[in-house]
Order: C-alpha cells, then sequence, then structure tokens
C-alpha cells in the first residue's frame, strides 16, 4: 500500500476512535475529577508506549548495530509532552464536564484550521486552493453548529464557558501537532514521541492532582469508575496510536483535516446515547464537513517552496 493511502487510512481510523471517545468521555468524566481521570490515562498509554519504543529501539538497534538514542533534542518531547500531554488535555476534560459531547467534538475539529496556520508558517506545507476550499467547507459546517444555542442542564451545566475551554485546549494541541510533526520528520520515532507526550504529560497531570489536594479522589475510586477509566483508556491509545501513524506518512495540515469526520460520529451518538438536541442547523453543518473530508481524502501531501 502507498505511503500516501496508508497515512490517510491511519487517520480516518484516528477520526473514528475519537468520533466514539467523546461522547464515551463525557459519560466518564461527569462522576470524576477532570485532573484524576486525565492523569491515569495518560500514565497508563505512557507506560504501554514506553514499551513499544524500547521494542522499535531494540529493534533498530540490532538491524544497525549502534547505541539507541534519541534522534531529536529532549527540548521537543518536553514541549510535546507539556503542551499536548498535560495542558490541553487538562482544560479540554474540565470544559467537556461542562458543554456537550456534540459541542465539543465540533469545536475540537477547528484544529485544522489552526494546524494548517502553523504548519504553513513553521513547517513549509503546501495549503491548495483544492485544499483550502474543503477546508472552508468544513469551518463552515462547524460554524453553523457553534452558532446554535444550547440551554444549561444537568449533563452540561456551562455550555459557554466549556466551549471556551474546549477551544483553547484545541489551539494547544495544534501547536503539538506541528512540533510533534518537526520531531518526526527530523527522524524522531513515533513510538517515542507518543510515549513522551503520554507518559511525562501524565505526570505533570499526576503532579497537578498532588498540589491540588485531590489525591483523595484517586484512593475513592469505585470498581465503576476504575472501569470507565479502562475503556476511555482504550479509545485513546487507539487515538494517540494511529494519528501518530499518521503524522509520520503524510502532511500534519492533512492529518488533522480528516479528524473533522469525527464530530459526525459524536453527533449521532451524543443524540443517540445522551439525548442531546441536533437541530436542523448541525445536521447541514454535518454534511458540509463530509463533503470536505471527501475532498481532502484524495489529496497528496506536499511542502511548499522555501
Amino acid at each position: 500500500m502507498k505511503k500516501e493511502t496508508l497515512g490517510t487510512l491511519f487517520a480516518v481510523c484516528t477520526a473514528i476512535f475519537s468520533g466514539i471517545a467523546i461522547p464515551a468521555n463525557k459519560v466518564f468524566v461527569v462522576s470524576i475529577d477532570p485532573v484524576v481521570f486525565t492523569a491515569l490515562r495518560s500514565i497508563i498509554i505512557g507506560i504501554i508506549f514506553l514499551g513499544l519504543a524500547r521494542w522499535q529501539s531494540n529493534k533498530n538497534t540490532i538491524k544497525k548495530k549502534k547505541k539507541a538514542r534519541f534522534a531529536v533534542s529532549w527540548k521537543y518531547l518536553a514541549a510535546i509532552a507539556a503542551i499536548g500531554g498535560a495542558f490541553a488535555f487538562l482544560l479540554f476534560f474540565t470544559g467537556l464536564k461542562l458543554t456537550t459531547a456534540g459541542r465539543a467534538a465540533f469545536l475540537h475539529k477547528t484544529l485544522p484550521l489552526y494546524v494548517a496556520i502553523l504548519a504553513f508558517l513553521f513547517l513549509k506545507e503546501k495549503i491548495t486552493r483544492k485544499y483550502s476550499a474543503a477546508m472552508l467547507l468544513m469551518i463552515i459546517g462547524i460554524v453553523s453548529i457553534y452558532a446554535t444555542s444550547v440551554s444549561p442542564a444537568d449533563l452540561w451545566m456551562n455550555p459557554q464557558l466549556g466551549d471556551i475551554l474546549v477551544i483553547s485546549a484545541t489551539f494547544l494541541w495544534a501547536v503539538e501537532n506541528v512540533i510533534a510533526r518537526k520531531a518526526m520528520v527530523n527522524g524522531e520515532k513515533n513510538f517515542v514521541v507518543s510515549f513522551a507526550r503520554m507518559f511525562f504529560g501524565g505526570l505533570i497531570l499526576f503532579g497537578v492532582v498532588l498540589l491540588t489536594g485531590k489525591i483523595d479522589a484517586v484512593l475513592a475510586l469505585t470498581n465503576q469508575q476504575l472501569l470507565n477509566i479502562g475503556i476511555s483508556t482504550i479509545l485513546l491509545f487507539a487515538y494517540v496510536f494511529f494519528y501518530y501513524l499518521s503524522l509520520k506518512l503524510i502532511n500534519v495540515s492533512k492529518a488533522a483535516s480528516l479528524l473533522l469526520l469525527a464530530p459526525v460520529v459524536s453527533l449521532l451518538l451524543g443524540v443517540a446515547f445522551l439525548g442531546e438536541p441536533a437541530p436542523l442547523t448541525q445536521l447541514a453543518g454535518s454534511v458540509l464537513i463530509l463533503i470536505g473530508a471527501y475532498l481532502i481524502v484524495g489529496l497528496k501531501s506536499e511542502q511548499r517552496a522555501i
């Protein structure tokens, strides 16, 4: 299978897992402190990626018969961990607790807009007219959904504040995406980047747990809450695993754009299982996003002339 096709397939798989994860996490995080929830998931996934990174490193060491080492500066990995693995997660899940799963999903998918701008400026990625047109359709779709007002309810107590926190988290993830792509372009392995993002990001979040005196919340977790964290951890692992594989193969702007398929899945699940509202404007916006994603799937990753 061609590199471009495989990378695109991985990005679409990421979108599907993301679409399932947001409404599922919405249910889980209602009864669990967001900091505790994100810290435990991140550390568990970080340990898994540590094993994968060591396996990949040992495999390459045997082949090349040289000592394994990191291909990029620890500054890249530390930035990825702090920005994308810690603070973005903290903002997102705090916001998710306050707004609806459908709104959080679509606001999160403004990610490609920020990524495209940052990748154009710092990674020299090319943005064609067809790509711009597809992005415009997707952004119009997102705006049409965001423009629909939602009244507070038990499961979405403060949608406006929640929306702001989700958007802030999304911008931080865009910055992290560009740094991660830069690290992999410079030769770092995707498993190493994933490990740094999740494990060290989890340690930062666990530090927040300790500093805010929430260690009792960890010790008081019920079996059902632990099961919920386990399910969420599996979904997040699948998301990170497939997304970083896609970043290794295709432009970050294209990979991020394909994630815009996820809110459609989240919207349908939110309506079906959480009783969330789905006005006509939201459904129309979903159609525009699907059309835009279809156009982007066929585009080839390119770099612009420097």
